[in-house]
């Protein structure tokens, strides 16, 4: 199957949605799964809405979650010329037809057919028909050209998600395909873009269903052969609404700013309405040798923000230090501090299995590069006290001759912990509460060696 075809086509005027981030990536792995291509365009016809910052924020999304396309991206605006041909081809033809109906026209129409109980849409007052007379061209009215749409029988497709649709053609009125400013509409150029670049299999949004009809009678019109359609049921926020733009739906830009691992983000939107038997985890490679197009879910899927912290969880424990060293490094400079780099993969590696992204992981750094800690009052209360003073004042002078390793450390806890008879969590809490700001950490000995030796001194002897 290397001649399957399949395309992502956002429109440039916010940000990727995680909606089309799910979109993409099953276009994505159907291509890849069956050794076809992926294409990326770009819906640009919104001229008022659609922004170069928009394209920039699509494509460095698309990068992070490493979803590689084999041609584009290809925008519409600049494919103007391909449009205006296949519209004066469908002229000619007798499938479509310039409709001099103003606005005004159409906003009283559709105010009529209200007050009359009717459903609302063009009345085909301009439609070309055998012994009808056309009104007279109006004088400055410049017309859209609108597609004639069969009046009777159905449209009837085998839906990849669905199963069988079948949509009565008299539930459409004839679709305006260009503006009066000869833009195309998205409906028209679609099927256009489709057709020109052979794909073969469209997966999107259920939201389309309704627009099928039309593209696939546009297809019919036009000899064009049909992709297979698949369309994805919605995804549903927390309250149970679909998660959209307008409703603030998150963007894949601000989960990879909080932290989060583009192969979680992978993994966790290819579960979201697609199943492979129980697994819960898998790699990229899994993934592209399991996505056939099948066992994708009709029902809306649930997003779930701690579902994708889990798994985000999950591959922050398998990253190595050099990695999690270059995602934690941006965060630590936001916070405008110096970062000892040759340190850093150290202190990641010690503190990851603690964290579920990477902002938290730079939380539980921020003790070695912020200038003062400051445990809270409660763990104040309870691990310092003038009982332990001596023993600080001790170890801090035991580690400001030691050598700089976890051995030596220890071995000056143990020294201590003999002169003053006490036991390691008698010390080594109040040591984590003034050298780290908290009382939990891992292994105190490891903490330590990674501070400088001044920073460490200091802190013990500020009590």
């Amino acid at each position: 199957m290397s001649n399957i075809r399949t395309r992502i086509a956002p429109s440039p005027t916010g940000f990727l949605h995680l909606g089309t981030a799910r979109t993409a990536l099953y276009s994505w792995a159907f291509a890849r799964h069956h050794g076809g291509k992926f294409v990326l365009r770009i819906e640009d016809t919104d001229v008022a809405r659609s922004t170069q910052d928009s394209v920039d924020q699509i494509l460095q999304s698309m990068h992070w979650l490493g979803l590689d396309y084999d041609e584009g991206p290809i925008y519409q605006m600049q494919r103007l010329d391909r449009y205006q041909a296949v519209v004066d081809q469908m002229l000619a033809a007798g499938t479509a037809y310039r409709c001099y109906t103003t606005p005004a026209e159409l906003d009283a129409l559709r105010e009529q057919q209200k007050a009359r109980g009717e459903k609302t849409g063009y009345d085909g007052r301009w439609r070309p028909e055998p012994g009808k007379l056309l009104p007279e061209v109006p004088a400055g009215v410049q017309p859209v050209i609108r597609f004639r749409n069969p009046k009777d029988g159905e449209v009837r497709w085998n839906d990849l998600v669905k199963g069988e649709i079948v949509i009565a053609n008299r539930e459409f009125d004839d679709l305006i395909i260009q503006r009066a400013d000869g833009v195309p509409t998205y409906n028209f150029a679609v099927v256009v873009d489709d057709w020109d670049m052979a794909i073969t299999h469209v997966f999107r949004g259920d939201e389309h269903i309704n627009n099928t009809p039309w593209q696939i009678n546009i297809y019919q019109a036009l000899g064009a052969k049909l992709p297979q359609f698949g369309h994805l049921p919605v995804i549903l926020g927390d309250d149970g609404l679909k998660l959209s733009k307008r409703r603030g739906a998150v963007a894949v830009s601000n989960y990879e700013e909080a932290g989060y691992l583009p192969e979680a983000m992978l993994n966790y939107l290819a579960r979201l309405g697609w199943s492979h038997g129980d697994d819960e985890l898998f790699s990229r490679e899994q993934l592209l040798a399991w996505f056939d197009g099948t066992h994708l879910n009709k029902s809306p899927a649930q997003w779930d923000a701690a579902k994708l912290t889990w798994v985000n969880a999950h591959y922050l424990k398998q990253a190595d230090g050099d990695r999690l060293s270059a995602l934690v490094l941006p965060h630590l400079a936001q916070r405008g501090w110096q970062v000892q780099a040759d340190r850093l993969p150290a202190m990641c590696m010690l503190f990851k299995d603690r964290c579920s992204t990477v902002a938290e992981l730079a939380d539980e750094l921020a003790m070695y590069f912020s200038p003062t800690v400051q445990a809270s009052e409660p763990e104040r209360a309870q691990h310092l006290s003038e009982a332990v003073r001596p023993a600080l004042k001790a170890l801090a002078a035991r580690l400001e001759v030691a050598e700089w390793d976890k051995a030596a450390i220890q071995q000056a806890l143990k020294d201590t912990l003999t002169e003053f008879k006490l036991k390691m969590p008698q010390l080594a809490m109040p040591v984590r509460v003034l050298v780290c700001g908290r009382a939990q950490t891992p292994s105190l000995d490891a903490v330590i060696s990674l501070f400088d030796r001044k920073i460490v001194t200091d802190r013990l002897q500020s009590f």
